[in-house]
């Protein structure tokens, strides 16, 4: 198609076009639509270069459509991600912050597909913080920093059952501690303040009370043993859910 024969998109009527494609991005994650289609992707995206690239406003267009892809991800945490947790507590809110941190991700993906040509050339431009970076600062304020305590218990609960004999689902912490590594980016700090160093807290506590019934009730040789058994428990954890650079410390 010529250059002339462009249909010129203004704002509006792009962005409500936009918007049932983000509609239906949602239902997806929400289980209640199944896929898009090559076809529908191709619109969504050829919408954003065409309102980008082929209007006078070009540079308020793509300011416009970074701020809309902002709010669209603060909508959709505040008014479906932190419903499904709030009430939520204790495993429960574990499995619940694995599933949308999950499809979170999924979001972010798509959207950053969506919205490339702003990421190429008007983000690159002016210095913004990309797509992605802009979805993981968004979970990390909104649902991260407001329920690390509560989760935080709620793994320690379930390690310290571990230790008594239960059987727990080792792949869940993998997954929400893998959720407190991504959150920083690549950076330890989330994964170090927030969780490992309850959790090594938490870890003396414990066992000064075990060593504490031990020493009183075991020979020499029996408290050795069960000190053995104790460490060789606590690297196996390490191997299955914590970070590895946790072991030394633990």
């Amino acid at each position: 198609m010529a250059m002339s024969e462009v249909k010129i998109i203004e704002f509006e009527e792009g962005w409500d076009f936009l918007q049932m494609g983000i509609t239906k991005l949602k239902k997806i994650l929400e289980g209640e639509e199944l896929y898009f289609s090559s076809q529908e992707y191709m619109m969504i995206y050829t919408t954003i270069f065409n309102m980008c690239t082929q209007n006078k406003r070009r540079n308020d267009y793509s300011q416009h459509l970074y701020d809309k892809y902002r709010q669209t991800i603060v909508d959709y945490i505040n008014y479906t991600v932190m419903p499904s947790l709030r009430e939520k507590h204790d495993e429960f809110i574990l499995r619940e912050i694995v599933k949308r941190w999950a499809n979170h991700k999924i979001m972010i993906r798509w959207l950053s597909r969506f919205f490339h040509y702003l990421e190429r050339y008007f983000i690159a431009r002016w210095s913004l913080p990309g797509l992605d970076e802009v979805g993981l600062m968004f979970f990390r304020d909104l649902v991260y920093e407001k329920l690390k305590g509560k989760a935080r218990d709620a793994v320690i609960v379930l390690i310290e059952q571990e230790r008594e004999g239960e059987q727990i689902d080792r792949g869940l912490l993998k997954n929400v501690f893998d959720i407190f590594v991504g959150i920083g980016m690549g950076n330890m700090e989330y994964y170090e303040n927030d969780f490992e160093d309850a959790i090594l807290k938490h870890t003396a506590a414990y066992y000064s009370r075990k060593a504490s019934s031990w020493i009183v009730e075991d020979s020499c040789p029996d408290y050795m043993l069960k000190a053995e058994a104790c460490l060789k428990k606590e690297k196996d954890s390490v191997s299955h859910y914590l970070h590895v650079v946790s072991e030394t410390k633990l």
